[in-house]
């Protein structure tokens, strides 16, 4: 059986793409190129799905969530914070799996932060 190798992209709607990237790039320090390509450091990746009722990705009309590695979740909210960004004030430790942040984008899509154990 072929498998797939792992995550090739992720796609998303905006009304304003160059800002929205802007603010992936000024707020997260995520360098991709003109074309999108984004060297992310190797890591773990999770791929699960929710109950299609779960409150989990923030507005219910949000299909699916993106989330982050970090090294330093605490010094990531601060950051955003210091930017502006909509940061959840709740954090969430799973023990054995890491810790977990949450901000919203400016186009009210929900992103995990996720700083393993």
């Amino acid at each position: 059986m072929e498998r797939v190798l792992g995550i090739g992209g992720y796609f998303m709607r905006a009304a304003d793409p160059a800002a929205l990237n802007a603010w992936y790039r000024d707020c997260l320090g995520l360098d991709a190129d003109e074309n999108g390509l984004w060297r992310q450091e190797t890591g773990p990746t999770v791929f699960a799905t929710f109950e299609s009722e779960t409150d989990y990705f923030g507005s219910r009309a949000q299909q699916a969530m993106l989330n982050f590695r970090v090294r330093d979740l605490d010094a990531m909210l601060a950051q955003l914070r210091a930017k502006g960004a909509d940061v959840a004030e709740e954090t969430q430790d799973m023990e054995g799996v890491g810790r977990f942040g949450w901000v919203t984008d400016p186009e009210g899509n929900r992103v995990e932060l996720w700083q393993p154990a």
